[in-house]
């Protein structure tokens, strides 16, 4: 079921203002330093915010006047524009964002019994090429602003509250949307801040994940900076099939890869992560392969998602079989590395995993959109 949005144009207006949204506490904080003003000026505007989720500094009744009127000249509450809502039959939402350049962005929310999952956008289309991605396939834009970021977030709680009054909100985001989120870092870890911050979303650590294809030198700043939970592309068990199928490994190979995982959960004694391994038929679904990532892995905390492939138009790519994805499944569990195989939701609305399109506009003008 698909719903058209329509679309004001003084919502898509750019403005020549600081955004609020662009902004987590410690932002915030200096920001209002700055001004002259105290530091908790920043708790007072987070808790309107994304508390009683009020966007008009007028009605921020704690500051004072004075504050409000020069606030209001400076800055803004700009948020993506939700332009297309579809629902698939198994509750998946799927969200087309249009930002303020034309960009369109989706957004996902996966409903389940005992979690309710957003997979959050980081960039405008991608760059990294990943042989059976539908994002690759539209290119790269831009990377998004914090508040494109966090705005899919907020702007999913604000729907979700309305549409089921006095349900449970987002338990879970996952940085898993358009995009590779650690080649948009400074935004991403702004955006996860606010998502950990009680002042804000208040989601725990283990609450939210980032998903990689592999950029070790930032997985080692994530470590210190905001060490969430951490997701590794990697669908292959050696380095030439993974340099096809994800062609930054021949930068960062498997063993390069792999060291930066262990650094990563090395200060955390429960801490695992989880790799994610998109099932290809005949390409990297044999037991052969099965038994040579136990080897990769069996001194990795580590947890496996086996991803069925969702049909891509021109990647030439089948899905594996359901048996080929249960052998391969159980060699992993007889080795004792916790294995699931992730169930397809919202394939009918291109909402699965590899699906998510868009519409990003390349340099020169030239829009280009998604099959969605």
């Amino acid at each position: 079921m698909t719903r058209s949005v329509p679309i004001h144009s003084d919502l898509l207006a750019v403005e020549e203002r600081l955004n609020f949204f662009d902004y987590d506490r410690g932002g915030l904080e200096e920001l209002f330093l700055k001004l002259e003003e105290p530091s908790f000026r920043a708790r007072q505007v987070l808790q309107w915010m994304y508390h009683r989720r009020v966007t008009d500094i007028g009605a921020m009744t704690d500051l004072s006047l004075a504050l409000r009127r020069r606030l209001k000249r400076s800055m803004s509450f700009d948020l993506p524009v939700i332009t297309q809502d579809q629902e698939s039959i198994d509750g998946t939402r799927k969200w087309l964002l249009q930002l303020a350049d034309g960009n369109g962005i989706e957004t996902v929310f996966i409903p389940e019994e005992n979690r309710k999952t957003l997979c959050v956008s980081s960039q405008a289309g991608c760059a990294l090429n990943c042989a059976f991605c539908a994002t690759a396939r539209l290119g790269f834009s831009r990377n998004l602003t914090a508040a494109e970021i966090i705005g899919q977030l907020w702007l999913a709680e604000q729907i979700l509250n309305k549409d089921q009054p006095g349900s449970s909100s987002i338990t879970n985001v996952v940085m898993m949307g358009m995009g590779e989120p650690l080649l948009n870092y400074s935004a991403v870890v702004t955006a996860m801040r606010l998502m950990l911050d009680d002042l804000s979303f208040g989601l725990s650590r283990r609450r939210v994940t980032l998903s990689t294809a592999g950029l070790v030198p930032a997985i080692d700043r994530l470590a210190e900076d905001c060490p969430v939970s951490l997701a590794v592309s990697l669908h292959a068990s050696d380095d030439a099939l993974r340099d096809q199928l994800v062609p930054l490994n021949r930068k960062y190979p498997i063993s390069t890869l792999l060291d930066a995982c262990r650094r990563y959960v090395r200060r955390d004694s429960r801490g695992q992560v989880t790799f994610e391994y998109i099932m290809l038929e005949g390409v990297n679904d044999s037991a052969q392969q099965a038994f040579e990532l136990c080897t990769l892995l069996a001194d990795v905390p580590a947890k496996v998602n086996l991803i069925p492939y969702n049909d891509v138009s021109g990647t030439g790519f089948k899905a594996s079989s359901t048996t080929a994805i249960e052998i391969f499944r159980d060699v992993l569990l007889r080795a004792g590395i916790m294995t699931i195989t992730r169930k397809n939701r919202g394939r009918d609305i291109d909402a699965a995993c590899g699906q998510l399109a868009g519409r990003v506009s390349r340099q020169g003008g030239e829009s280009v959109a998604g099959s969605s």
